[in-house]
C-alpha cells in the first residue's frame, strides 16, 4: 500500500489535542489517507477514534492502513457535517475534534480526477463523485462573468477577467473537459511575467473551481457549527487550513462563540450573565516550522487554530 500524503503540522497538532484522560474519543472528521489518526492511534493506546470521509477510495486506503488498531477505529463513509448532524445524542460525546482542510494529495496524484493541473484528466475535481456537477460542466454552462467572478472569489486571481474571456473564446470550439488543456489557456491568458513567478498561473483558477465543485466554503460554517455542538465540554477543537478564505471563516466562528455575551442582539437585557463557551488555546494561528514546509512543501500555507469548549451553549 503507497501512501502518498504526509499529514502537516502533525506535533503541533497531537501537543494541543493529545488525549488528557483515559478512554477518550477523538473524531478526525476529514480523515483522508489516516496519517493524524495512525500517529494519534499509534501514541495513545487507550484512545478510540472516528474517522470520516467522503471519498470511498480513499477511506478503503485508510482502512487498511489503520487495519492492526482494530476496534478502536471506526469509519464513517459521508460529509463531516452530515456525520456532526446526525450524531446520536443518547452515546459517548468526542473529547476531541481534528478538522484538516486541505486537499489529501492523493487526489492529486492518483485520484484521476483533474485536480492537478500537470496531468492531462478528465476535469471532474468531485470529492464525493455521486453527487453535483463536475468541474467541467461548470466550465459548460456558467457565463463568463460568472466564471471571472467565481475565480476571483475563490481564489483571489488578479486575472480572473482574461482568463474567463479565453475560456469563454476557446469553449465555442467545444467543451473544455481536460486539465492539461485549461492549465494551457490560463498559462495563454495571463501576462508572460506572471507565467513564471514561483507559483504555476493555474494554481488559482483550478483552487477556485475545486472549492466551487466541493462547496468548500459553503459547508464550512455548518461544519464548524456541528463539530463544537458535538464536542464534549471541556473537549479541543482543532482545525487546520489552507487558504485565507477558510482560515477567516475559522477566525471568525471561534471568535463570535468567545465573545463575552452570547445573547442575541434582539434582546434587550443581557441573560447570558457574560459566559464565554470556550477558551482560545492559539492567540495566533500555528504554522510549520522551516525545516517542515522544507520536506513537505504542501505544508507551507497550513494554520492551525485549536479551542476548548467550556460549556454547552443550551447551557447557558
Amino acid at each position: 500500500m503507497e501512501i502518498v500524503h504526509i499529514p502537516v503540522l502533525q506535533e503541533e497538532t497531537i501537543g494541543y489535542l493529545a488525549p488528557r484522560g483515559r478512554g477518550e474519543l477523538m473524531v478526525d472528521a476529514t480523515l483522508g489517507e489516516g496519517g493524524h489518526a495512525y500517529t494519534f492511534l499509534s501514541r495513545f493506546p487507550e484512545l478510540r477514534i472516528i474517522g470520516v470521509d467522503v471519498d470511498r477510495d480513499i477511506q478503503e486506503i485508510a482502512r487498511e492502513r489503520l487495519k492492526e488498531f482494530g476496534d478502536r477505529i471506526h469509519f464513517y463513509l459521508g460529509w463531516s457535517q452530515e456525520f456532526f448532524a446526525e450524531f446520536p445524542r443518547d452515546i459517548k460525546r468526542p473529547d476531541t475534534i481534528l478538522i484538516d482542510l486541505g486537499v489529501s494529495a492523493y487526489h492529486y496524484e492518483r485520484g484521476g480526477r483533474g485536480f492537478s493541473f500537470r496531468k492531462d484528466e478528465f476535469l471532474d475535481m468531485r470529492i464525493d463523485r455521486d453527487r453535483g456537477p463536475p468541474a467541467a460542466e461548470l466550465l459548460k454552462k456558467l457565463r463568463e462573468e460568472e466564471l471571472a467572478d467565481l475565480i476571483y472569489r475563490n481564489a483571489g486571481e488578479r486575472y480572473s477577467r482574461r482568463i474567463a474571456r479565453a475560456i469563454a473564446a476557446a469553449r465555442v470550439s467545444g467543451p473544455i473537459t481536460s486539465s492539461a488543456v485549461l492549465a494551457e489557456l490560463v498559462e495563454g491568458a495571463v501576462p508572460s511575467y506572471y507565467r513564471h513567478g514561483p507559483v504555476h498561473p493555474a494554481t488559482r483558477t483550478f483552487q477556485a473551481l475545486r472549492i466551487a465543485v466541493n462547496g468548500e466554503l459553503s459547508r464550512l460554517p455548518a461544519l464548524l457549527e456541528g463539530a463544537f455542538d458535538v464536542l464534549e465540554p471541556g473537549g479541543r477543537l482543532g482545525v487546520i487550513a489552507f487558504h485565507s478564505l477558510e482560515d477567516r471563516i475559522v477566525k471568525n466562528f471561534f471568535r463570535e462563540k468567545n465573545k463575552s455575551c452570547t445573547c442575541s442582539p434582539e434582546e434587550p437585557i443581557c441573560r447570558c450573565e457574560g459566559r464565554r463557551i470556550l477558551t482560545p488555546l492559539t492567540r495566533k494561528p500555528v504554522v510549520p516550522t522551516n525545516d517542515e514546509i522544507r520536506n513537505n512543501s504542501a505544508s507551507r500555507s497550513a494554520k492551525l487554530r485549536v479551542v476548548e469548549k467550556i460549556l454547552d451553549e443550551e447551557g447557558l
